[in-house]
């Protein structure tokens, strides 16, 4: 038997006694707040990376945004991080945005590696991570496989779970069948890895998260196809991949898919910082 806490109508995420009093998708000044109000809970997500691109082979797809959530003073500007923007150039994919408010900040994930060297990145924590591996969280919380901000795969496997995740790997491979890695598993996923072969390629699916679906790989036979998927974001879906084309990564912070031989990979998704109080 299993059972989900998402299917009970009392469940929320708010904080107990608190609303949801302010959503920030870009960044602005904040004047708004009450005078008496002099601390708020935040909740702050960091942007997704994007997926690696490659004129040859397979990439890594992008990590996802790091999640914090804290009590904090008052401040009178926020800052928003934008997803890292997907490529058709012979690079790693750019890394997503931090995002801040007051003293809760997160991390941006990293992009996907390229050039035979196909590892996913990592999920962005506290600070935006490196290449393949999650940056500690806010909390302290290390990272690693399973962990609060997880590592990107190598290759054509799974990355790690955890509350934000890291990406799938591609594989070098450029001949036969080939298949590129899953995101992670968690609250915010990291994007599919791609598969450039003249084989049959297929790309890996974006992770699946708590609220949304990550995006699915594309499959053929030839360079043409293999783009992987876009990982969920806290506040929308991945995006399915096209093609040789990676997926864009979910709203609230997703990584984006890798692209396979000469595609454009998948943009992460921009983060996003909730106030309540």
């Amino acid at each position: 038997m299993s059972a989900t806490i998402y299917s009970n109508s009392q469940f929320t995420d708010s904080p107990y006694g608190l609303k949801l009093q302010r959503t920030y998708t870009t960044s602005a000044s904040v004047t708004d707040i009450p005078a008496g109000i002099n601390r708020v809970y935040a909740i702050v997500i960091g942007g997704g990376g994007a997926g690696g691109s490659d004129t040859t082979g397979g990439t890594g797809g992008g990590g996802a945004g790091g999640y914090s959530a804290g009590w904090t003073y008052v401040s009178n500007s926020v800052t928003v991080g934008t997803g890292g923007t997907g490529t058709s150039t012979n690079a790693p994919g750019t890394s997503g945005g931090s995002s801040i408010y007051g003293m809760v900040m997160a991390g941006g994930g990293s992009g996907g590696w390229s050039s035979f060297r196909d590892y996913g990145g990592g999920a962005g924590g506290a600070i935006t991570a490196s290449i393949n591996s999650g940056a500690v969280s806010y909390t302290g919380a290390p990272t690693g496989t399973i962990s609060y901000a997880s590592s990107g795969s190598n290759q054509s496997t799974t990355a790690g779970a955890g509350v934000s995740t890291g990406a799938g790997g591609g594989p070098t491979t450029v001949t036969g069948t080939q298949t590129g890695g899953t995101g992670g598993r968690g609250l915010i996923c990291g994007g599919g890895g791609s598969a450039g072969t003249a084989g049959t390629g297929t790309g890996g699916a974006g992770g699946t998260g708590d609220f949304y679906a990550g995006g699915t790989g594309s499959s053929g036979t030839g360079i043409t196809f293999g783009g992987g998927g876009g990982g969920a974001g806290y506040t929308g879906a991945g995006a399915n991949a096209s093609a040789n084309n990676g997926g864009n990564g979910g709203s609230g912070g997703g990584g984006g898919g890798g692209a396979s031989t000469a595609g454009t990979a998948g943009s992460g998704g921009n983060g996003v910082v909730f106030l309540y109080y």
